[in-house]
């Protein structure tokens, strides 16, 4: 990652002028979100673990998330941010030498969550994520809404615990009402990041709630998996191929990837 890099990834994180990330977990999906006009291409640990045959939740080795972020980096031009899950390590240290690694990678940013860890044992993992790299940018999830751990007080709590270790952004995942989204926004002191869903307001929606990061996480590589699925038990049940007639080019996909060995 070059200090440019970060910058301008930074930069990207405007209220009311999100960041759209469309989540990619692994080298051709994220080529294939970058060709579509992505600004920064963003990684779902849960994808990026599946695709790597691990279950999702702090299962895979930082090895392997390692490689998969640089070999992203190496064939993409936009500023990459990875999901690291809780840091890849049982200590805060061991934080920073993941996070350290990860920049080494090519990373711009981070996302790093506090799942079912109390706020306590977070806070000095956002901290050690900082003292990384004072150019990465930290984004902090918090699963308050996903894992019911509490409502808007509790959340906020968090977010300022955070921001004061060190997070430059917050994530909320889970919280889909406009009226949460904006106290939201309203009580942090950050850029405000959401997971979008079938379901969930639109782009343009939190936009006007001032949010400045939309992610899917780890929505498109389901769907994708969904399609193998489903081809398979038509290919298995009837013997018939209609799940394949929207597969993306094979000269396309090719290309993309040619282009930039």
């Amino acid at each position: 990652m070059t200090s440019e890099t970060a910058r301008l990834f930074r930069s990207l994180h405007i209220p009311s002028d999100p960041l759209v990330l469309a989540n990619a977990w692994d080298v051709a999906s994220a080529r294939l979100v970058e060709d579509a006009g992505a600004a920064a291409i963003a990684t779902t640990s849960a994808g990026v673990a599946w695709s790597l045959g691990a279950p999702d939740g702090d299962r895979l080795g930082r090895e392997l998330a390692v490689d998969l972020i640089a070999r992203i980096a190496r064939v993409t031009t936009v500023p990459v941010t990875a999901d690291i899950e809780g840091g890849y390590a049982d200590t805060p240290g061991g934080v920073t030498e993941t996070v350290a690694a990860v920049v080494a990678a090519g990373a711009a940013g981070i996302n790093i969550e506090d799942g079912p860890r109390p706020p306590e044992e977070v806070v000095p993992r956002i901290a050690a994520a900082r003292a990384a790299s004072d150019e990465v940018f930290v984004n902090a999830r918090i699963d308050t809404f996903l894992r019911g751990l509490g409502g808007v007080p509790e959340t906020l709590e968090r977010a300022a615990a955070y921001i004061a270790a060190g997070a430059d952004g917050i994530f909320v995942p889970g919280a889909t009402d406009p009226a949460v989204i904006a106290a939201l926004v309203e009580g942090i002191d950050a850029p405000v990041n959401v997971m979008a869903h079938p379901g969930a307001p639109s782009v343009k929606e939190l936009a006007g709630l001032g949010v400045a990061r939309v992610s899917v996480g780890s929505g498109i590589s389901q769907a994708a998996y969904a399609v193998v699925r489903e081809s398979a038990r038509e290919l298995f049940s009837t013997g018939t191929y209609s799940r394949l007639e929207d597969s993306v080019d094979y000269g396309t996909l090719n290309d993309l990837l040619t282009s930039r060995i």
